[in-house]
């Protein structure tokens, strides 16, 4: 196997003299393929040809020209290193150069996982509960060292109402946030949080002749792990259903979901486009504000 011409030019010498300074004695790198569905980060899966003949495969992240590289991948590093021997399906760190001291680009070096994402609709109700337990899973570690606390960006001051959108609604909704923020500092009982848990960020081995035998085989992209509160809707009741446990009181179920749609709010394009480049091309910017619009006025038909 020859590596393809544009993805070994697109790998820089720098970075691929570092990924071979990792791998065991005989071991060349013999293939390189982008992977497709990130956002800031490019993705490529590198075939290595071992000792005895053989291949196995290792994924190379790369932060090019991102103004927080440094953060994300010493954060998801140290996740990665916190899950080990934990039970969640995680890559294995294989080595790290957040500052490219190395390389260069910032660059994480992993090792690669099975499986595929699944975004289609059919074997969905198979899914979520897989989905809920692993998210519950998750929740439930304690590791000997925290991770980061969690902090949010959002505003009620950055929230982008969509077109077209209830307004009323969406004020209303500002509002919650604008307020005094719940309490999530200690002594609050916080989560571990992979802070991106979407099915773009789960993979599964789905059996073709029998959907109702998939499983999750990995869980991917931590560059936000954090401790804190966790929050959701229907995706909650799914979660309570496998164990979870949500915050106590309503109002503070309210703002971590309100403020969570918010956030969404400010890049929806950003985040639509890897969707319908994986094969949902009706998640258009436009589709996705509206569901968005109502889900956002759905928490607050709810505070009534």
């Amino acid at each position: 196997m020859v590596p393809d011409h544009d993805e070994a030019a697109a790998v820089r010498l720098l970075t691929l003299a570092w990924v071979g300074r990792h791998l065991g004695a005989g071991e060349r790198v013999v293939g390189i393929e982008a992977l497709h569905g990130g956002i800031t980060a490019e993705m490529r899966r590198l075939t290595i040809g071992t000792r005895d003949g053989g291949t196995r495969d290792l994924v190379l992240r790369t932060f090019v020209d991102v103004e927080h590289a440094e953060d994300w991948l010493n954060g998801e590093a140290g996740a990665l290193t916190l899950l080990t021997g934990t039970g969640v399906p995680t890559p294995g760190l294989v080595a790290a150069d957040p500052t490219a001291a190395q390389c260069e680009y910032p660059s994480l070096l992993m090792t690669h996982l099975a499986g595929r994402t699944v975004l289609d609709d059919e074997g969905l109700e198979t899914r979520v509960p897989l989905l809920a337990r692993q998210l519950v899973a998750i929740h439930a570690l304690r590791p000997a060292e925290r991770p980061r606390e969690y902090v949010t960006l959002a505003t009620a001051d950055t929230a982008v109402t969509p077109k077209g959108a209830d307004v009323a609604a969406w004020a209303a909704a500002i509002d919650v946030i604008r307020g005094s923020v719940p309490p999530y500092e200690p002594p609050y009982e916080g989560r571990f949080l992979h802070r991106d848990f979407h099915p773009g960020n789960v993979l599964f081995d789905v059996p073709p002749a029998w959907p109702e035998g998939a499983r999750i085989t990995g869980v991917v992209d931590w560059v936000a792990t954090s401790w804190g509160p966790a929050w959701g809707l229907r995706f909650a009741e799914a979660c309570e259903e496998a164990g979870g446990v949500p915050a106590a009181a309503a109002s503070e179920r309210l703002y971590w979901r309100v403020r969570d749609g918010l956030a969404f709010s400010e890049e929806v394009q950003l985040v639509s486009q890897p969707w319908r480049e994986a094969g949902r091309t009706e998640l258009t910017t436009q589709v996705v504000e509206q569901r968005l619009d109502a889900y956002v006025t759905a928490l607050m038909d709810a505070l009534g």
